[in-house]
């Protein structure tokens, strides 16, 4: 008999011994287990704390492609779900395992959902997340655009770069913050002015340690570089903390072929007229024969 028919048989009788168990594991690995049940569960591997208040709607389901979806509510805590990992959006897309258990033996369990996290929000101490089911991912726009600057993300398959070498992947020190709150860092004189704009931004120490951005602003003063992202991030960063930068993109052919020298694998169309050519109309001092505009 198997687990799921075992569950089963287990459930059609008068007095069953049942719990949910929730599995969440954030994009960087970290794990954490829950249950409604009074004592904690384990199995797989994997351990759920039953002193963490997590409770959770129904959950709806359904045939055909249409996402599954439920809610699932509790208590903000240093042992549990932390509320500044909550802010720092830690949680952010953390995929979701949720089981029907008999606690009285764990094996005969099913697994009722699997998906991630969505829209999370906090109030007086506690927490509602959104689940999405697995076929949120088919709700996502789709296909190519038409436009002159690249549609490929640097660095991805379809750009084809590798961001490895030393002079588009430098790691430096904040020493310190401007009037205006934008990060200072020293050394990194090596490098041109703006050559990190629109490039990525990583901590990799300090409270906002796996946390980044994309890069608003990127100079050179005096006193060293100065930088500033286009969101500020959800935790504080310190004087010392280190990051990780990577260069910049702008999307255009002028930048793939001088900066990057990978124009073979621009995905833009830099030839394609503008919107300007549409409402454009004749005119006695341009040449009107039919040929090319530009």
């Amino acid at each position: 008999m198997t687990a799921r028919e075992a569950l089963l048989d287990h459930a059609g009788q008068g007095v069953t011994t049942l719990c949910r168990a929730w599995f969440v594991a954030r994009s960087d690995g970290a794990g954490f287990g829950f249950t409604d049940h009074d004592g904690d569960l384990a199995f797989d591997g994997m351990a759920f704390k039953a002193s963490t208040g997590l409770t959770a709607r129904a959950l709806q389901q359904s045939t055909g492609l249409s996402v599954d979806n439920s809610e699932a509510l509790g208590a903000l805590s240093d042992a549990a779900l932390d509320e500044a990992d909550l802010i720092a959006g830690r949680f952010d897309g953390a995929s979701v395992q949720i089981w029907l258990v008999n606690w009285a033996d764990p094996a005969q369990r099913l697994l009722q959902f699997r998906g991630s996290m969505g829209e999370i929000s906090r109030a007086a101490g506690s927490f509602k997340a959104e689940l999405r089911g697995l076929t949120e991912a088919l709700n996502q726009p789709t296909g190519r655009i038409f436009q002159r600057n690249c549609s490929a993300v640097l660095g991805d398959a379809r750009c084809g770069f590798a961001l490895t070498a030393p002079e588009f992947v430098a790691e430096a020190t904040i020493t310190g913050f401007d009037p205006l709150g934008r990060m200072q860092l020293s050394g990194l004189l090596g490098y041109a002015d703006r050559w990190f704009e629109r490039g990525t931004l990583t901590l990799l120490s300090g409270d906002a340690a796996g946390l980044g951005g994309t890069i608003k602003l990127d100079r050179l003063q005096d006193a060293g570089r100065v930088l500033d992202l286009w969101y500020r991030l959800s935790a504080p960063v310190s004087v010392g903390d280190t990051l990780r930068l990577t260069a910049g993109c702008d999307r255009t052919a002028a930048t793939c072929k001088a900066k990057f020298a990978n124009f073979l694998n621009f995905r833009g169309f830099p030839h394609i007229p503008g919107e300007d050519w549409l409402t454009s109309y004749p005119v006695s001092s341009h040449v009107n024969d039919g040929g090319s505009r530009g």
